[in-house]
């Protein structure tokens, strides 16, 4: 928490000092002030790292990663980091692809620099419009520079932008380096970005720089619907953006718990289908480590297709089966030679997803879901006709019988139903027991969004406790 306060002080002493010569701010300030925020934000998770386990990194850890640079292929240089940014040389100037997070883009910008030269990019592309891969544009932009995105570009930022307030809470659950509230510093703005080059899902924009050729593709239905890589055909280079993730190979993020609007996944199989065309020799996500070999790119991207199509397929085979959406989020699982992890997407959530994408929120099971009472409405009134000693018998029989799930029902039922202490200490303490169990359980087959939720429920259960 002191690590927080200090990152707000931070803001509101930059904010006094510049704000009142808003006109004359350079870039140089603009890169220092995101600096000192990165600076605070890798401070603020240090007690995070200290926990990390064997399983690997985790989405919100991604922020403790070094910033290096590399030349992942030839004229082809990576600058490490929560979002990597990548510069391809050429005779006649440099391309930029994704501009990573605005708290680390300064110091990215300034390691790629002290490599390659100082420069200012002849285009800058970017893959889609999620805040670690356009945070640095305006950093990097100079008067000239041409701006690259998909033609839904503006219309992701504007809805991300809109929702801000809302999304940012969210946010700050799964990614604890997350300040408390939404950045308002000059220089430290990444919305609003206009592109000079739109490029729809039909026809690549291609160009030809210092000799190299470059097209940007447009790959809807991954994190979103702007997406675009930028394939280099006489390299054989393909870099992905988040089209797959941040591992490699993985069951993909088709929709995300922490709340955007949803995503087409027959689309994102059209897209893979797109890109198998492609002779790729070298992956380079804009996570984590390049992917190098044609045979192994190939055979993940077939076994991410494959396992999004039986997902897919499945799903809607059930529904038209008459099963119900629980039967289905049990029931499908990847077969044996689909398998992949599920660290960043997990298969049930894809089911809920896709059946909730084609048959909305109304699941025709339960008629009060047409109505605004919630069920919390008519808790109270059970409190008088539920025996308190029953009730915890119960939690703690399916405590015993490793009924996890069905324990947090119950404990979310009877915990609205009494506020006399002599329930609620021991209901609170029940949870503790069953929110650890839940996590203790989801490590063994982990998504990263899991993990951090229930540790975020988990960390308020024992704050609450008496």
């Amino acid at each position: 928490m002191r690590s927080r306060n200090l990152l707000i002080t931070l803001g509101v002493l930059v904010a006094v000092l510049v704000l009142p010569n808003l006109d004359a701010l350079k870039s140089k300030a603009r890169q220092t002030i995101a600096s000192a925020a990165g600076k605070a934000a890798v401070t603020n998770m240090s007690g995070v790292v200290a926990e990390n386990n064997a399983r690997g990194l985790a989405a919100a850890e991604l922020i403790t990663l070094p910033i290096e640079v590399d030349e992942v292929a030839p004229g082809v240089f990576r600058a490490s980091g929560v979002g990597n940014t990548f510069v391809i040389t050429t005779s006649e100037g440099n391309v930029v692809f994704d501009t990573g997070l605005v708290i680390q883009a300064s110091e990215q910008i300034r390691q790629l620099k002290a490599v390659v030269g100082d420069f200012q990019p002849v285009k800058i592309v970017l893959s889609h419009s999620h805040a670690d891969h356009v945070g640095g544009t305006r950093l990097w932009s100079g008067e000239e520079t041409q701006l690259i995105a998909h033609e839904e570009f503006e219309e992701e930022q504007r809805y991300l932008t809109e929702l801000n307030p809302y999304l940012h809470q969210r946010n700050r659950t799964l990614f604890p380096w997350i300040p408390e509230t939404p950045r308002t510093l000059p220089g430290m703005n990444f919305r609003g970005l206009i592109p000079d080059i739109r490029v729809d899902n039909d026809i690549p924009y291609t160009f030809v720089l210092g000799g190299r050729r470059f097209e940007v593709h447009a790959t809807p239905g991954a994190e979103g619907a702007d997406n675009v890589v930028l394939w280099l055909p006489d390299d054989k280079v393909l870099l992905a953006g988040d089209f797959f993730g941040p591992q490699f190979p993985q069951f993909p993020n088709l929709f995300t718990m922490r709340g955007e609007k949803m995503r087409k996944p027959v689309e994102y199989v059209n897209s893979i289908d797109h890109l198998l065309d492609l002779d790729i020799e070298t992956l380079l996500p804009s996570h984590l480590e390049p992917v190098h070999g044609a045979e192994e790119v190939r055979a993940g991207m077939i076994k991410i297709r494959e396992a999004v199509d039986f997902v897919h397929s499945t799903t809607v085979a059930g529904m038209n089966a008459g099963k119900s959406l629980s039967e289905l989020m049990v029931e499908i699982r990847l077969p044996e030679r689909l398998l992949l992890s599920e660290t960043h997407g997990k298969v049930s959530w894809a089911v809920k997803s896709i059946w909730e994408y084609y048959a909305t929120w109304f699941h025709f099971d339960r008629t009060s879901e047409l109505y605004a009472t919630p069920q919390s409405a008519v808790l109270g009134d059970l409190a008088g006709i539920i025996d308190a000693d029953a009730a915890l018998s119960l939690v703690h029989q399916k405590l015993q019988r490793s009924e996890l799930e069905q324990a947090l029902l119950l404990l979310e039922l009877f915990e609205g139903l009494n506020t006399e202490p002599e329930l609620m200490a021991p209901l609170m303490e029940l949870r503790v027991k069953v929110l650890s169990q839940l996590r203790e359980r989801a490590r063994v087959k982990s998504n990263d969004y899991e993990l951090y939720w229930l540790g975020s429920e988990l960390e308020k259960a024992r704050s609450e406790l008496p």
